[in-house]
């Protein structure tokens, strides 16, 4: 393929933990609605088991997966863990039913939450801890003080956020060091680029959810022509978009299907060219 552009397929959170930009996220190996336990167990973990076979050596969750159920499918699947394994967990959502999540980051219900995530992932610390939401019922400084401490107690190495602004970041980094932002982000949704751009100067992964967004139909049939040149799908081409539009973005594509995540995976072996990245840049897009 000609103008082949390149790519760094590792990153390091918080200037120590080197991981394999291809991550997984463990949200999907829950029941309907990330509610309850899945209904293949076996297959979750599978695919577990699988992630980590691949290279995969960074996994995010939620004890709000399920609630609770995620976690305990990755301490059931890989504990005792890989030396180089991360696993990343969120606290600041509860749980009322399927797909739905109330905010709560008061100080009380985070340490409650963050003790749990601990003993069902048989871990002293965990290595990046993010706030799952800002609670507009919570002063913010209440819950970055909580966060704050935990990590002087030696509960958490490193603190991360999501769904912030650029102002809501450096609030924090008063704090703490902010090593990474998960915001909403994908090849046709960009609500976020400031942020985007703001992570990329002061070195903090970036990490999208929802990588694959399925809202745009223009979209799809752009990366479904550009696939083809490359045999592969649309969501490789949109999941291989991520890892070139910068150095520190980390991928979290969730799946709760072995075939699926493989497929995930050699996203990371796709250089697309300058041509088909100004194509992909190009994109309008999508409210969704």
């Amino acid at each position: 393929m000609a103008n082949e552009t390149t790519f760094s397929k590792t990153y390091t959170i918080g200037g120590d933990l080197t991981v394999n930009r291809m991550g997984y996220g463990a949200m999907r190996i829950t029941g309907e609605g990330i509610w309850g336990p899945p209904k293949d167990h076996d297959e979750a973990i599978r695919v577990l088991k699988r992630s980590v076979e691949l290279g995969i050596n960074f996994i995010d969750t939620a004890d709000s997966y399920g609630p609770h159920v995620s976690e305990e499918l990755i301490a059931e699947a890989l504990y005792p863990y890989p030396e180089d394994l991360v696993i990343a967990t969120k606290g600041g959502l509860t749980r009322t039913g399927p797909n739905v999540w109330p905010i709560n980051a008061d100080p009380d219900y985070l340490q409650k939450a963050l003790e749990g995530s601990l003993k069902r992932l048989k871990l002293d610390r965990i290595d990046l801890y993010q706030l799952h939401r800002v609670d507009p019922e919570v002063p913010y400084e209440k819950t970055l003080e909580f966060l704050q401490r935990v990590q002087e107690e030696g509960l958490v190495k490193h603190i991360g956020l999501s769904e912030v602004t650029v102002e809501q970041i450096e609030e924090a980094q008063e704090y703490f060091d902010v090593v990474s932002v998960q915001n909403k982000y994908s090849v046709d949704f960009r609500k976020w680029e400031d942020e985007v751009e703001y992570c990329i100067e002061n070195d903090i992964a970036f990490i999208p959810w929802n990588p694959i967004n399925a809202g745009n139909v223009g979209a799809l049939e752009k990366l479904q022509e550009i696939g083809q040149k490359y045999d592969a799908s649309a969501h490789q081409i949109a999941l291989s978009w991520l890892l070139h539009r910068a150095p520190n973005i980390l991928l979290i594509p969730g799946t709760s299907k072995v075939k699926h995540l493989e497929e995930n995976y050699k996203a990371l072996s796709i250089s697309l060219s300058e041509e088909d990245l100004e194509e992909l840049d190009e994109i309008k897009q999508s409210e969704k």
